[in-house]
Order: C-alpha cells, then sequence, then structure tokens
C-alpha cells in the first residue's frame, strides 16, 4: 500500500488518536453536522425509562415538600405532598399498563404516603391524617408499618381523645424492637403525660420511674416531681427531686470554654479558633441542653417550695432545697433559687423578709449578686424610696455593666425625680445592651412624650409593637402620638384598632369622639362620646359634650339628665344647676325653671347669674317677685365688687412688701432670698382695679348655654324677643 492510499484510508476513518472525530481538513471528509445525529439516536424511550423519570420527579416534589415544612410553609408544603402523592398514583397506573408491577417500588410508595400524612397532620386536618395512616398500617406489604402508630397517637393527643391515643401508644409499644431502647422510653414517656392528663398519678408514677430508671432525664425528673405534688406526698416528692439532682450531665463544657479563652490571650490562633466554635451550633445545642436542665431544677424546686400552709413552712422549704442544691452538681442554682425565695416574698407582700433575703448578696461580686439588687431596686421603688432604690440600681450597674433591666430601675428613679434627659440615657443604654428589653422601649416613650419629642416616641413606641403585638397600652401610646403629631387619620385608625382589643375602654372611645370632632363628624363623635358615657358616666368632659350636643339639635330635655349627672359629680359648682333650669327655660316649661332658678338661690345666695336670671324670668312673668330679686342682685353685685377690691388692694400690697423685702435683705444669704422670692404673687398677671361707681341694676343676663329656640311662651308675659342670646362657643362641641 502506498502513502497516499493509507493516507486516504486515514482519511475515511471515523475516529483517530490524533485528529477529533468527524472532522478533516481534507475535502469531502463528514464534519460535525453528521456526528450529532448519530449521537441524538442513542436516546431510547422505553417504559423502563419513563418509570424512572416519574419516579425522579416523584422524589423531587417530596423533597420540596419537606423544605417547605422546614421553612414552616406548612400550606405549601401540603401542595406538594398532594402532589408527589398523584404523581405517584399515575407511576402505578403506568407500571400496569406496561405490565411492570413486579418492579413496583414500595419504599417510594411508603415515602410519599407517610409524608403526606405527616402534612395534613401539621396542617391539623386530623381527619385525613389518620386516614392516610391508617391505609399504611393495614399494608402487609410496607416494612415494619406499626411503628407509625406512634404518630396516630399523637395526632389522638392533639385531639385530646386521650383513651385512643393510650391505646395506639401501647400497640406502638408492642411492636417495638428489643434494640430500640430508646424508642421504648419515649413511647413510655408519652403514656405517662397521658395519665397525667387524665389524673392517673399512679400509672403515670410507675411510667416515669420506669424512665427514670432506663434513662434519666431532666424532664421526666420534673414529671415526676409534678405527680407526687399532685398526690400531696411530700417526702417522695423530695426523693424525687434528688434523683433529679443526680442526673448525668457534663458541667466541665462550660470550663473548657474558659480554658479556652485563657489561651486565647496568649494565642491569637486559638482566639480565631474560639471565634469560630463560639455561636456555632454545637456550642448553641449546649446553651439549650443546659438551659433546660437548670429550668427543670427550678421548677422543681419552686413546687417542693410551694407545699407548705404557711410562711415558715415555705420558708422552711426553700431553706431545704437551696442546701440540697448546694451539696449537689448543681450548686450554682442556689443563688438562683434564693432570688426566687425573695419574689416569693414579695408576691406574699413581706417586703422585710424579702429584702433581708436579697440584702445576703451585698457582698457577692458575681452577676447573681446583679439580678438581686435590681430586685432590691425594684423593692424600694414600689416603697417610694427612691433615694435607696437608687443606691441599689446603681450597686447592680456596677455588678454587671449589661444588666438592661438595673439600667431601667435607675432610669424610673430619675424619672420620679424630674430628670427627664438622665432617665432617658438610661433606657438608651439598657437598650444598647438589650435591644429587645421592653420595659426601656415602654419607659422611654413614656420620656419622649413628656419630652415633647412625639415623632422619637412614636418611633420607639412602634419598635415595641413589632416585639409585643396586639398589646392595647402599646397601641394606645402609638395613636396618642399620631394624635399629638396632628395625624388625625393615622391616630384614628390605631385608636380603632384598640378598640377591637378593648371595646369597652371610655378613654379610647372619648378621643375617638374628639378626633371625629375635630373633623366635623358630629354624628360620628356623638356616638363615641354616648358609648364612653355608657363605661364612664363620670367624665364631666363628655357630660358637657353631649349636652351641648342636645341643646345644639334643640333638644334641651334629653341634656337635663347629663346635666342632672353632672350635679350629682360636682354639687358643689353652680355652673351645672345654672344649665339644668337653662334647659328648662329652653323647653318652655319655666314653672320648672323658675322653681330650679329658686332652688339654686337658696343654695347659692351671693351668685349674681342666678339673681339676674330669677329677676328677668319673674318680669317677665308678672311676679311681684322680682322687685325683691333686684334688691338682692344689687346687693349681691356690690358684695362681689367689694370682695374684688380687697382682693387686689391685698395683692397689690402683698407684692409691695415682698419688693421691700427682697431688696431689704441684700446682705442676706442667698438662701432666704430665694425662699422669699419664691412666694407666689396673686396678682403677678394683673393691673389695678378702678374704684367702683354707682351704675343701675342690670337685669340682663347671659345664658350660658346659648340661645333658646325660637318658640312662642306658653305661659307669663314677655314675648319670644327678649330670648335673643346666643350661645357661647365654649359650650359648643368643639
Amino acid at each position: 500500500m502506498t502513502a497516499v492510499a493509507r493516507a486516504s484510508q486515514d482519511d475515511n476513518r471515523p475516529m483517530t488518536a490524533v485528529k477529533g472525530a468527524g472532522y478533516s481538513s481534507g475535502a469531502g471528509t463528514p464534519g460535525l453536522e453528521s456526528a450529532k445525529p448519530v449521537l441524538e439516536t442513542q436516546v431510547v424511550d422505553t417504559p423502563e425509562e419513563k418509570i424512572r423519570q416519574l419516579e425522579l420527579r416523584t422524589m423531587d416534589l417530596v423533597e420540596e415538600s419537606c423544605l417547605a415544612s422546614c421553612r414552616n410553609d406548612d400550606k405549601v408544603a401540603l401542595d406538594k405532598a398532594k402532589e408527589a402523592s398523584a404523581k405517584e398514583r399515575t407511576l402505578i397506573r403506568y407500571r400496569e399498563q406496561a405490565g411492570l408491577m413486579e418492579s413496583h417500588n414500595m419504599e417510594l410508595t411508603f415515602l410519599v404516603l407517610t409524608n403526606l400524612a405527616h402534612q395534613y397532620a401539621k396542617n391539623e386536618l386530623f381527619t385525613e391524617a389518620l386516614n392516610t395512616y391508617d391505609v399504611i398500617t393495614k399494608n402487609k406489604s410496607f416494612n415494619n408499618p406499626e411503628r407509625l402508630k406512634v404518630n396516630m397517637g399523637n395526632i389522638y393527643y392533639k385531639m385530646e381523645q386521650y383513651p385512643k391515643a393510650l391505646k395506639y401508644y401501647r400497640m406502638a409499644l408492642d411492636q417495638v424492637p428489643s434494640g430500640q431502647q430508646s424508642s421504648k422510653i419515649k413511647i413510655m414517656h408519652n403514656i405517662g403525660i397521658l395519665f397525667v392528663k387524665m389524673s392517673h398519678y399512679t400509672e403515670a408514677i410507675t411510667s416515669f420511674e420506669f424512665c427514670m430508671h432506663e434513662k434519666p432525664s431532666f424532664q421526666t425528673g420534673l414529671h415526676l416531681v409534678v405527680c407526687f405534688q399532685a398526690m400531696g406526698e411530700k417526702e417522695k416528692q423530695k426523693d424525687a427531686f434528688e434523683k433529679l439532682l443526680k442526673v448525668p450531665f457534663d458541667m466541665e463544657k462550660e470550663a473548657k470554654y474558659k480554658d479556652l479563652e485563657e489561651e486565647a490571650e496568649k494565642d491569637p490562633q486559638t482566639s480565631l479558633v474560639l471565634e469560630v466554635i463560639k455561636n456555632d451550633p454545637m456550642r448553641k445545642q449546649e446553651r439549650r441542653l443546659r438551659n433546660e436542665a437548670e429550668q427543670c431544677i427550678l421548677t422543681a424546686s419552686k413546687l417542693i417550695s410551694s407545699t407548705g400552709d404557711t410562711p415558715d413552712e415555705v420558708s422552711a422549704a426553700y431553706d431545704w432545697c437551696v442546701e440540697t442544691l448546694k451539696n449537689s452538681q448543681h450548686a450554682e442554682l442556689a443563688s438562683d433559687l434564693e432570688i426566687d425565695k425573695a419574689v416569693m416574698h414579695l408576691r406574699r407582700k413581706d417586703f422585710k423578709v424579702a429584702i433581708d433575703t436579697l440584702k445576703v448578696f451585698d457582698k457577692v461580686e458575681t452577676k447573681v449578686a446583679s439580678h438581686a439588687f435590681t430586685n432590691l431596686a425594684f423593692l424600694y421603688f414600689l416603697r417610694k424610696e427612691w433615694e435607696e432604690a437608687q443606691r441599689y440600681g446603681e450597686q447592680a450597674r456596677d455588678a454587671d455593666g449589661y444588666n438592661a433591666p438595673a439600667l431601667v430601675n435607675l432610669g424610673d428613679c430619675l424619672l420620679q425625680k424630674g430628670e427627664l434627659e438622665k432617665a432617658k440615657e438610661y433606657y438608651v443604654c439598657a437598650l444598647d445592651n438589650d435591644a429587645s428589653c421592653v420595659q426601656a422601649l415602654y419607659n422611654l416613650g413614656l420620656v419622649n412624650k413628656r419630652l415633647r419629642l412625639y415623632q422619637e416616641a412614636k418611633d420607639a413606641f412602634m419598635k415595641l409593637h413589632t416585639i409585643v403585638r396586639s398589646h392595647p397600652q402599646i397601641i394606645y401610646q402609638i395613636a396618642s402620638c399620631f394624635e399629638l403629631l396632628g395625624d388625625v387619620d393615622q391616630a384614628t385608625e390605631w385608636f380603632v384598632q384598640m378598640l377591637s382589643l378593648v371595646p369597652t375602654d371610655p378613654d379610647t372611645l372619648f378621643h375617638l369622639g374628639t378626633l371625629f370632632d375635630k373633623e366635623g363628624d358630629k354624628q360620628g363623635a356623638y356616638q363615641y362620646f354616648f358609648d364612653s358615657s355608657r363605661f364612664y358616666p363620670s367624665n364631666l368632659e363628655v357630660i358637657d359634650w353631649l349636652g351641648s350636643y342636645y341643646i345644639e339639635h334643640q333638644v334641651s330635655e334629653k341634656a337635663i339628665m347629663f346635666f342632672e349627672r353632672a350635679t350629682l359629680i360636682q354639687p358643689a359648682e353652680v355652673k351645672w344647676h345654672l344649665m339644668i333650669a337653662s334647659c328648662f327655660r329652653r323647653a318652655g316649661n319655666y314653672q320648672r325653671a323658675l322653681a330650679k332658678y329658686k332652688e339654686i338661690h337658696m343654695k347659692f345666695p351671693d351668685n349674681v347669674e342666678c339673681l339676674k336670671f330669677l329677676v328677668r324670668i319673674c318680669t317677665d312673668l308678672g311676679l311681684a317677685e322680682a322687685a325683691d330679686y333686684a334688691i338682692e342682685l344689687k346687693r349681691a353685685e356690690k358684695s362681689k365688687e367689694n370682695r374684688e377690691e380687697r382682693m387686689k388692694k391685698q395683692g397689690t400690697s402683698y407684692r409691695s412688701g415682698l419688693h421691700g423685702s427682697a431688696t431689704s435683705m441684700d446682705r442676706t444669704p442667698s438662701a432666704s432670698l430665694t425662699q422669699a422670692t419664691a412666694q407666689p404673687s396673686p396678682t403677678d398677671a394683673g393691673g389695678g382695679t378702678p374704684p367702683p361707681q354707682e351704675e343701675e341694676i342690670d337685669a340682663k343676663y347671659k345664658d350660658p348655654l346659648g340661645p333658646m329656640h325660637q318658640r312662642m311662651l306658653k305661659e307669663g308675659k314677655g314675648g319670644d324677643d327678649d330670648w335673643d342670646d346666643e350661645i357661647g362657643d365654649d359650650l359648643l362641641p368643639e
């Protein structure tokens, strides 16, 4: 074979070790286009391949459902689970049509149905979940489906059908293999909880004691203490508490981190390692377990300490728990229990014993001492001993500079002293240490309101609202801030939201009525003011507004009822009595109006306005008493002028004497001068009064309720032209 022939033969080969497949520089050689159809024809569309694709799609849907469930998006998780179930049924039908049922994937079917039942349960569709679990447990093709009866028992527990839940727990317990001891203990613990719910404490104790014997835990030990508490077995309760304290717990973990902190000060590499593991998942898990253990121990201690019938027995029980804790591996919790003991005495209003208990921590420089001082500061604050409260608040701050409640207590003390700016600084510092301190946020908002920083106050309350949702006091403060800022629409919206939480709050109704009145909606304002008066009938502002509203709408008879209520609240206030009499006159009932004026004159003989009313109404009715009342009116006016003249003369002489005293003490200490100049002067804002002049009696008067509706007189003399006085602006709704 020649060289040319070999070259031609090499060019026609589809693939070589040197050249790319399907490519050649020679003419007529098949290119890349000829290779594509060859690759595409390799895909084979067989039933087995379709089944495989359907299985993959079903698994993807199950994974999406599980991920959505982990995000707590239960609705999406349920939808994906239903879609996976539908896809799996489609897969079964396709297998039947293809005649491939012998290769049915039972594990996939079990997975799809179990996930669907679980998502039904999370969405509280308990009936559907139970039906799905029932289908699984009755199918003997699955591997050990009886274990899912625990899930069915959990659902019956949520439905509060405890006998059925107990039945399924016991059925699941019988199916637990001998090698799965931990599952058996968990089911026994659930059975014990069920017995507690059913008040069968003896059976519950049997279950919990079995769990404590096989695998002790803090939660089970606490439940055992609760059962003995319910049965009144004090000695056995103490034995259970001692078993609880003996539960194994690795207390060296904190020491391990402390050792690392000491090494980190010397070695930068160790410092980097410590920074990484300080808040890693393992560290968070350790904190969670430690907090759970401490919470169980302290709760059990409080239960034992509350069994005493007298204060001495309670104190003795606390002392026993403290001593028992000090002799255990949880000795550091004894100080927390001492603080709980002080709080218990505080709830019993035994302040002296509480203070004595907390003062034990005076010489202890730990965070526990800081908590004790914080409680002491709060105790003295409740007793209104501001200096002592501030002193212990400062000690709490010095013991732990990051103690936010201590800073809040200091701010409260300064707030009571009127030092608003300093109090605000403490609240801000408390929030720097603990951004979620709700007491600091609320008090900061109150201080800003008193400083008239309404925008900052609103921001503080809005931030607090994001932490504590639907709290009436917080919503009320937000609405009040919007009202002070002049944003009527927002204030109305928040007050309405407040009303949805506390529909019988009269102050909220009053504010809504005021806002509607400012907007000119008298009918809406009337509705809110009227509802406010129903829940709090003693609000004089509401009474005044409603009475004026009825007068404005010429229904004086209804206004009388509100003004009579005002006379019961303020019987010495002549204004309300005059308004009642004027309402009678406006209603055309002049006889009752005259009788009311006479009654007012008997109670307030020197009232000039009442005498003017009497003179005028007697004159209009043609009564001879008008002359007598005119003489009394003249005497009352003269007496009033004399009193005013004497008061002004006394005020002028007092002010002159005060000035002379101040100038004569130029060489006296400044404290005396301050005391002298600090006295109030009644005439600081007024000037001299001209001497009284003799003038004729003016029988005209001004009706405090404004003009009467034009109507014909029913009796007596006088025409409508004599009653043309106008309504005073101060009596109309604002």
